[in-house]
């Protein structure tokens, strides 16, 4: 009896041990340039308390705002070496290993969320999340994470392209964005999203372009007096991870994974469609002034960016999908 007992008490304890040990293997860090007040972020806040439920608490997911684990490039070497870490990161970045992601990135691709949310929900970017899979060792677990449209954030009024010749302007490194910024006219600046308020502050730079709620909740407001709307890119973001790390869980972590980042992307999403409003009322009454841009202007000069990153083809494919 008492050898009965013992053998069960170890089989107990061993699976608690198991248990217990499931916890900490499986365990995702996200890392985030945006803060906490940042409509996205509620909707990563959903990804992280669905994932516990429906993983029964096997998987957790811890998330790091305001760039905490270091920059995006950062970030994803760490996932590409195989550690537990992710990501919310534009396709202009993953271009780098995976050319056709830039494209997302390109100026006036689609308007608004449920366009851009067309094309990458289709079978042809599955493609793209498989050969990123292969060639580069991440792992896309959604690509629904709509941050809006980015516009000008400038100390002089800007109307059109040629309003902003000889001003530094602050981008992201990747090639999509900087021909972008520079066929409107502008000296692309490529630095950290972190450092653009004390880039501003201290004149190292000129002006930036970002949409609506990244800006408010890095306080340019404060550092700016113009909002011109361009809305020259449609910026949609995904959360990427490690490859290795994710063909290493169970299969039922990885449909978990990957269901609730698409679930949660369209949470984070339309928190950002119906916050937009709100957030151009409160920069007016910060002292802002608010305006519409030529966009047929910043559409004509930016135009031609396709062609030259050799997206012409892509981009008309890519059109008639969010089109359909």
């Amino acid at each position: 009896m008492k050898t009965t007992m013992m053998t069960a008490l170890v089989a107990l304890t061993a699976f608690l041990g198991a248990e217990t040990a499931d916890a900490a293997d499986y365990t995702l860090s996200i890392n985030t340039a945006l803060t906490t007040a940042d409509p996205l972020y509620k909707g990563l806040e959903a990804f992280q308390s669905a994932v516990a439920e429906r993983s029964n608490g096997a998987l957790e997911v811890k998330l790091f705002p305001n760039s905490q684990l270091g920059a995006d490039e950062d970030v994803l070497e760490q996932a590409r070496a195989g550690a537990p870490v992710a990501v919310v990161v534009d396709g202009g970045r993953l271009a780098v290993f995976q050319k056709e992601f830039g494209v997302l990135g390109a100026p006036y691709l689609a308007s608004g969320y449920e366009g851009i949310r067309k094309i990458v929900t289709s079978p042809l970017f599955e493609e793209w999340v498989k050969k990123l899979h292969d060639s580069s060792g991440h792992q896309i677990l959604s690509f629904n994470w709509w941050q809006g449209e980015r516009h000008l954030w400038t100390n002089v009024p800007v109307k059109t392209p040629a309003d902003l010749s000889g001003v530094r302007m602050r981008t992201p490194g990747a090639p999509v964005w900087v021909e972008t910024v520079s066929a409107m006219g502008a000296t692309p600046t490529p630095m950290p999203f972190s450092e653009v308020y004390s880039g501003l502050e201290q004149k190292v730079i000129d002006a930036v372009e970002a949409q609506l709620p990244a800006g408010q909740g890095a306080k340019l407001f404060e550092v700016t007096k113009h909002l011109t709307k361009t809305a020259h890119i449609n910026l949609i973001t995904g959360i990427v991870t490690s490859a290795p790390w994710f063909d290493g869980l169970p299969a039922e972590l990885q449909t978990i994974l990957r269901e609730e980042a698409l679930k949660a992307g369209d949470t984070a999403s339309y928190g950002t469609r119906d916050a937009l409003a709100r957030i151009e009322t409160e920069l007016t009454d910060a002292g802002m002034t608010v305006s519409e841009a030529d966009t047929a202007a910043f559409r004509e000069a930016t135009a031609g960016v396709y062609e030259k990153l050799g997206y012409g083809d892509l981009r008309d494919q890519l059109q008639a999908i969010a089109n359909n």
